[in-house]
């Protein structure tokens, strides 16, 4: 690989990564009120329902009760506060079996 492209993507690795960890090094020492924190909290949530819903729209047009079925896995497990990654992993999995059953 050339010099000069390791040195870009080195570049641009940095400069994403400088706004990303910024704010995690501040963030204990900011006072946030306790709205700001539940929005804080929800972003993650928000985001796999950003990811997941046109996946539920996309999936197979005979079968569109396995895209549903995803989706309701996600937003049960969702429910019941699990980590981000749990509930994507749970939809996949429930998608997986029932599209090995029918």
């Amino acid at each position: 690989m050339d010099k000069q492209i390791l040195v870009v993507i080195l570049g641009m690795a940095v400069v994403t990564y400088i706004p990303r960890a910024l704010p995690a090094l501040f963030i204990d020492k900011m006072e946030l009120g306790p709205r700001v924190e539940k929005f804080l909290r929800l972003i993650p949530y928000t985001a796999m329902a950003a990811l997941i819903f046109p996946g539920i729209l996309s999936t197979d047009s005979s079968e569109p009760v396995i895209g549903l079925a995803g989706g309701l896995a996600a937003v049960l497990l969702a429910y019941r506060r699990l980590p981000v990654m749990v509930c994507v992993i749970g939809a996949i999995a429930v998608d997986m079996l029932i599209y090995m059953i029918i």
